[in-house]
């Protein structure tokens, strides 16, 4: 009858110490610890594509002289606001000494011209008088004799504007002021006081004077990685993040994309443009350094568990539900739009279940 109760309570005792080790391989190995879980949620899924790049104004303006010469006098600093037609700077003119004295020998030989023009309209007059020309000789007398006086009189110009930079023409001021093409602010200026100017021809690119923009219309240039630029299309909104303003709420949407890859630290990468829609309060200032979120999907108010949790098994989206007794249970779930954290679920799991969350991986 002993015998009987001591294996009794040896059995027992068995079937005690068998719960608990299959309590705590279900619980990750403590006794005291259940296994990692994490609660099915609802919540919303952002899917985006990164772009790194600065922000610029739309038009920017190199402002060019299209004079040789220095800079004479400066009427602007970085910073400045002008209307179009503003001045900007001087340019005097610093001919070479060939340059000037062919110059001044052209008036010679123009004042002779023309002298010798006006002698010969004279005796054409008195010739029509006396009828021994026609009306046509006396025309084309009158005609040479009013072109030779407009050369001698470009030559004349032509000196004044090499020595002083200034002329008068027909009533007119003409100097080698450069002046603003826009309204808008300057950015920089290139050049001071005593600056050589190299001028603006088919053969030469010339000296940048000044560079201005207009700063109301800002966009951002960057560029996206060869991976997310097929799910680009213009017109998708972005968020726009400045370096230097990390509170500002600067919004916008994609407005170019770029047919053309480029290669940037051995990395393909696709230039894009977002112009800028809404800026608030915030000043924005050429170059400033920014990174924008372009949303490619957004989906609200759905299930949504981190992407760890699931197992593919030909390609077969699988996870471990923890049931309420305890018990694990394997599921297989259909999933949607992902952000490469978190994914969501569109069938297979409810609201409030709880997924367990599988061990590390351990490195080989």
């Amino acid at each position: 009858m002993k015998t009987r109760t001591k294996v009794g309570i040896g059995v027992a005792v068995l079937v005690v110490v068998a719960g608990t080790v299959a309590t705590v391989l279900l619980r990750g190995g403590s006794g005291d610890e259940g296994p990692t879980t994490i609660e099915v949620v609802r919540g919303s899924i952002l899917q985006k594509a990164l772009a790194i790049g600065n922000i610029e104004p739309d038009v920017e303006i190199s402002v060019k002289s299209q004079i040789s010469g220095v800079v004479r006098e400066m009427f602007v600093e970085a910073g400045d606001y002008v209307s179009a037609g503003a001045r900007l700077l001087e340019v005097k003119p610093n001919p070479t000494p060939i340059e000037l004295a062919e110059s001044k020998r052209q008036v010679e030989l123009g004042e002779i011209e023309f002298e010798n023009m006006r002698r010969d309209l004279q005796r054409k007059q008195e010739l029509r008088e006396r009828d021994f020309i026609t009306q046509e000789e006396l025309e084309l007398s009158e005609r040479q004799y009013e072109r030779a006086r407009v050369q001698a009189q470009m030559a004349r110009e032509r000196v004044a504007l090499l020595e002083t930079g200034r002329v008068r023409i027909a009533d007119r001021d003409i100097d080698a002021v450069i002046r603003a093409p826009i309204d808008g602010f300057v950015l920089e200026t290139r050049v001071e006081s005593g600056d050589p100017v190299v001028p603006l021809s088919a053969f030469q690119e010339g000296t940048v004077l000044i560079t201005m923009a207009e700063m109301s219309n800002l966009i951002f240039r960057g560029t996206v990685d060869e991976i997310d630029v097929g799910k680009l299309r213009e017109g998708m909104p972005a968020v726009v993040k400045v370096g230097a303003l990390p509170d500002a709420g600067v919004t916008g949407e994609v407005y170019s994309i770029s047919l053309k890859a480029r290669n940037e630290d051995n990395a393909t990468v696709f230039p894009i443009e977002v112009r800028l829609t809404e800026v608030g309060d915030v000043v924005l200032r050429a170059g400033y350094s920014a990174n924008v979120d372009i949303i490619i999907d957004r989906r609200d108010d759905v299930l949504v568990i981190p992407e760890r949790l699931i197992r593919l098994e030909e390609e077969i989206a699988r996870v471990t539900v923890l049931l309420p007794g305890g018990a694990p249970e394997e599921r297989e779930i259909e999933t949607g739009l992902s952000d490469a954290l978190s994914i969501e679920v569109l069938s297979g799991l409810e609201e409030g279940e709880l997924v367990v969350e599988p061990p590390p991986r351990e490195i080989e």
